[in-house]
């Protein structure tokens, strides 16, 4: 039987839970998915707890993506350890494996579009798994900080890349993609200013949505991805890690996604 947890604080929210289950349901299979309230002072514990209890793995939110790196009985796969963020955890005998399916769901998401140019909003875990995926495809990565300094990390993840910093107040007209792994009200501002949205606008974000800038974008007839595709296509890896079963991922895709809209829509 597979047992598993999402862990952060605040984690209530979560829609984890919900997407898990539903992919125990289809693939038939028996399975235990919660979301456990764990701060970075309780991860230790909570993983330790993890190992003693036999549970299957565990998925991490913000800030424990990088205090995951001070636990001992953790071997991180090397993207990982490039980007400085782990976000799945899963059991292996007397220790955990631990990766970042944020990274891989990125490369899929953005397999499709033109990267040449790219803008990122902020420089945090979720944007170093944005530029760990764009690395090798993307020449130009001009990014809006409130730190400037947080850009040294983003330019070693992707030595080949140009980057450039900006204010936050800086346009984001003109560029391939834009990818926005800002805090909620961040960026609102932005929507004021936007007079075009000729690339996509990609938003880590799901609660709120959709944010005032993600509607202007679209109102100008911009394409757009959300944090409900960021957070289904992450999960696919991770289900498939943490029940060792490989599945159609295109179907999985759709049935979560139906799931996880049916849910925020309510």
């Amino acid at each position: 039987m597979i047992k598993a947890a999402v862990l952060g604080s605040p984690i209530a929210h979560s829609l984890s839970p919900l997407l898990h289950a539903r992919a125990y349901e289809l693939l038939n299979i028996q399975g235990e998915y919660t979301a456990l309230e764990t701060s970075e002072v309780t991860l230790a514990d909570r993983l330790d707890m993890g190992l003693r209890d036999e549970w299957s793995g565990f998925n991490l939110t913000m800030p424990l993506k990088e205090t995951i790196f001070a636990y001992e009985k953790c071997t991180i796969d090397e993207d990982a350890k490039r980007i400085k963020s782990v976000n799945t955890v899963v059991r292996s005998g007397d220790e955990y494996f631990a990766t970042s399916t944020d990274m891989r769901a990125f490369k899929r998401l953005l397999a499709e579009f033109s990267v040449e140019r790219v803008a990122l909003i902020g420089g945090g875990g979720t944007a170093r798994a944005a530029v760990g995926a764009l690395s090798g495809r993307t020449k130009f990565f001009d990014v809006l900080l409130r730190t400037p300094s947080r850009v040294d990390l983003l330019q070693a993840i992707s030595p080949e890349s140009h980057f450039k910093v900006l204010s936050m107040d800086s346009s984001i007209e003109g560029y391939d993609v834009v990818i926005n792994t800002s805090p909620a009200g961040a960026t609102d501002h932005l929507a004021q200013s936007l007079a075009s949205a000729d690339g996509l606008y990609f938003e880590s974000l799901y609660k709120p949505w959709p944010t005032e800038l993600s509607f202007a974008w679209k109102e100008l007839g911009g394409g757009t991805l959300n944090g409900v595709d960021l957070l289904v296509e992450q999960a696919l890896d991770a289900i498939e890690l943490m029940t060792a079963h490989s599945f159609d991922f295109t179907s999985m895709r759709s049935a979560l996604l139906e799931v996880a809209l049916a849910s925020i829509s309510s």
